[in-house]
């Protein structure tokens, strides 16, 4: 007779065993889950293993800084592209010593020491960046031991789906940063001349753009808390209301700039994921509903047979 499969309720069990150690109660019940070969680990084991993930992707983000730094000029002309699309050609020209106290897009240092601590933010989120699919690949091996083994091929399609869709949000945001430029610079009034420092202007590109790199890893973190059987989707929609609200208070505050385009831009996504991670979740349901049918099925003529010759 095959062995029946673990419950949601084993799987959220492996998972928090994963992080916190097992207790006897979860050890008696995973002791007959032999499909998945969970994995019987102390306490120390899991921090070891933390440890080497950490380290793992702090050399990951170490290179890919190596990388942004030795190609910083090319990097700088991309994220100062945006502000150089809010400067019209009136600005380059007739109305510069009015509305920019540069005439153009440029920059203004006022600290000797800023360029290099520009240099340096620039070449240490560049790395994050560019260290995404590593981060994502050592998380879902740490955490991959509490799935069941279906959900544990998943972990390409983990893994790219995550860093696409970061990178998805930080190409949005890269679009909606003229527009946030425009509205944040004409808000003061005609009487104000714009003159960015690289840190401050810098800052705000790469938290616009990391702030939306985050925010479409929503889907992810919501179908993962699903496989793991801490939440399901019925709860997903009972919190339909209350996740609208919360999204908007959460991009207002993560959002530097704060104004109604970038505040949209982002929680209509936000919210659209939202309603694709319960459709994921319903999908998943019925997929598993017809494979416990399938093996109760496949299941009764053995019980039938044995009966038989008992």
């Amino acid at each position: 007779m095959s062995n029946p499969q673990p419950s949601r309720m084993q799987s959220a069990a492996r998972l928090r065993q994963r992080f916190f150690g097992r207790n006897k109660l979860h050890q008696d019940q995973l002791a007959k889950d032999t499909e998945d070969g969970g994995e019987n680990m102390p306490l120390l084991d899991h921090l070891s293993e933390l440890r080497s993930r950490i380290i793992k992707c702090l050399l990951a983000i170490a290179a890919g800084a190596i990388v942004c730094w030795i190609f910083y000029p090319q990097i700088l002309d991309f994220l100062v592209e945006p502000y150089c699309d809010v400067i019209s050609e009136d600005v380059l020209t007739q109305q510069a010593a009015r509305q920019n106290l540069l005439g153009g897009c440029e920059l203004l240092v006022l600290d000797p020491l800023e360029p290099f601590s520009v240099r340096l933010t620039v070449a240490g989120y560049g790395g994050l960046v560019l260290a995404i699919p590593v981060v994502l690949w050592q998380l879902w091996r740490f955490v991959q031991p509490g799935l069941f083994r279906r959900e544990r091929r998943l972990a390409v399609a983990f893994t790219t789906t995550g860093a696409a869709l970061f990178l998805l949000g930080a190409a949005l945001a890269y679009w909606s940063i003229p527009r946030a430029l425009g509205f944040l610079a004409n808000i003061g009034g005609e009487d104000l001349i714009t003159g960015f420092s690289p840190a401050r202007y810098l800052s705000f590109v790469i938290k616009m753009m990391v702030a939306f790199g985050i925010g479409f890893e929503f889907p992810i973190l919501l179908v993962f808390l699903q496989m793991a059987g801490i939440i399901t989707y019925h709860q997903l929609i009972k919190w339909r209301r209350f996740a609208i609200v919360g999204i908007v208070a959460l991009v207002a505050i993560v959002t530097p700039s704060g104004d109604p385009f970038t505040l949209a831009v982002l929680s209509v996504p936000m919210y659209i994921f939202y309603e694709i991670s319960i459709g994921i979740g319903w999908l998943r349901k019925r997929s598993e509903q017809k494979q416990q049918a399938l093996d109760n099925t496949t299941e009764t003529p053995t019980d039938t047979n044995t009966n038989a010759h008992t």
